[in-house]
């Protein structure tokens, strides 16, 4: 079984969580970042429901959905945060991108499209 990173992290002495989190943030790619936070392809694989090449494809994508990005750094224990900068402006945090929004009833809200006309005959 995976361990989540938040755990392990909590199980660490401070000293050290604040290195491992220092370096996070230099950290360049997927793989780097996954090496860190000491665990494999096949432990994502296993976390995402997918086969180990499928992490070896994500990791060595220049571009990807931010959905597959936000499923990969969740099955490690983290969270994909996305934040639009424009001069003059504060910071601005995009939610919701890459997830469905959830009706108050629980369930996913589907678009809603018009009925389609028929044409007269």
């Amino acid at each position: 079984m995976a361990n989540k990173f938040g755990d392990m992290l909590a199980e660490l002495p401070v000293k050290r969580r604040a290195k491992i989190e220092q370096r996070a943030q230099e950290l360049a790619t997927l793989k780097e970042l996954r090496q860190a936070v000491k665990q494999t392809q096949e432990d994502l694989a296993s976390a995402l429901g997918v086969g180990q090449d499928t992490i070896s494809r994500i990791e060595q994508r220049s571009d990807m959905l931010l959905s597959t990005l936000r499923r990969y750094l969740e099955s490690m224990g983290g969270k994909l945060e996305l934040v639009a900068q424009f001069p003059n402006r504060a910071p601005v945090v995009i939610d919701l991108l890459g997830k469905k929004p959830v009706a108050k009833s629980g369930r996913a809200i589907k678009a809603h499209r018009p009925p389609a006309h028929r044409a007269a005959g």
